[in-house]
């Protein structure tokens, strides 16, 4: 345990230094949001089409890995969803709250930092899980708040379709596999500019995840640390069981699969609850909560993974 949370605590280290930076005002918002679209469309999208460019179509694609994060990750949404309805909540927070609980920061930490910790090999898995969260559940939201506002019209879907064409790092996933599934070689210089742009993601990606968490605020705590609770104690939970008992998949594959469940809240939800002015600061106190707590908490899952598999 001791180990992992030795191996863990640089990512989070360097997190708080964009945290401090940002709090202490050295570091400006502007300055945050511009580090973020660096990473967000030129880095993180560099390492993305390069690991995915250069990965065996054939033997990476798993459609049966996507089919199993996607029912454990749903069944999840579902619960999330059911509580919030039991609460009382309208549809539009009700589905903003199952997002906070069941989709992680798994393209800004889960890919910088797995990648670290488990080997190259968890990259390809985790870019399977992140085009369903972009695909099925970034749109799925988009659709619940809309459609519980105004009736659903193919504006509506055209909207959804526009945002998953336009987000980078669902664009560079599927660019990357289209390139491998048709065995076209990548030039070596070609290859080494995408290394190099790409090294910048991790860094950039937690220096800038810190950075954004300075300006979140800790509003709505019962709820948050109920979500937080979700997103990293039952989520995580959902897949494990699916992936081991109810699903089974390859030991290697479970593992990356659970630990990227294991990851805190997805800072994109933010943007999306922000943008339609549905409970964006029970989503903030939620990222604030559930990305301290992953401090301990990943280490823990890690630790325990590591009992049955071997990551490098």
């Amino acid at each position: 345990m001791v180990e992992i949370f030795l191996k863990t605590l640089p990512f989070f280290l360097l997190i708080g230094v964009g945290y401090a930076a940002a709090a202490s005002k050295f570091f400006s918002e502007a300055a945050a949001n511009a580090l973020t679209r660096f990473v967000f469309f030129f880095a993180l999208s560099a390492m993305l089409f390069r690991f995915s460019a250069n990965l065996s179509f054939g033997e990476v694609f798993d459609g049966r890995f996507m089919l199993v994060y996607l029912a454990a990750t749903g069944a999840a949404y579902a619960v999330f969803t059911a509580v919030a309805m039991w609460r009382k909540v309208p549809v539009a927070e009700a589905a903003v709250e199952a997002q906070c609980a069941a989709i992680g920061n798994i393209g800004f930490l889960g890919i910088p930092m797995l990648a670290l910790l488990m080997g190259d090999a968890a990259v390809g898995y985790i870019m399977m899980m992140l085009a369903v969260d972009l695909g099925v559940f970034g749109s799925l939201i988009v659709i619940l708040i809309t459609g519980s506002r105004e009736r659903l019209s193919p504006r509506v879907f055209r909207t959804v379709a526009v945002g998953l064409v336009s987000n980078p790092m669902l664009v560079s996933i599927f660019a990357g596999f289209s390139v491998s599934a048709l065995e076209i070689s990548i030039p070596t210089p070609a290859n080494e500019f995408l290394t190099l742009l790409g090294n910048a993601a991790t860094p950039g990606a937690l220096f800038a995840i810190g950075a954004s968490l300075a300006s979140k605020s800790a509003e709505r705590l019962s709820v948050a640390a109920w979500l937080s609770f979700g997103k990293l104690v039952i989520h995580p939970a959902f897949v494990a069981l699916a992936a081991i008992v109810i699903w089974p998949v390859e030991p290697y594959a479970a593992a990356v699969m659970i630990a990227s469940a294991a990851l805190p809240t997805a800072g994109n939800i933010y943007m999306v609850a922000q943008y339609y002015g549905v409970a964006p600061h029970r989503v903030s106190a939620t990222i604030l909560i559930s990305t301290a707590a992953s401090i301990v908490t990943v280490s823990l899952v890690l630790a325990w993974l590591a009992q049955f598999t071997a990551f490098q």
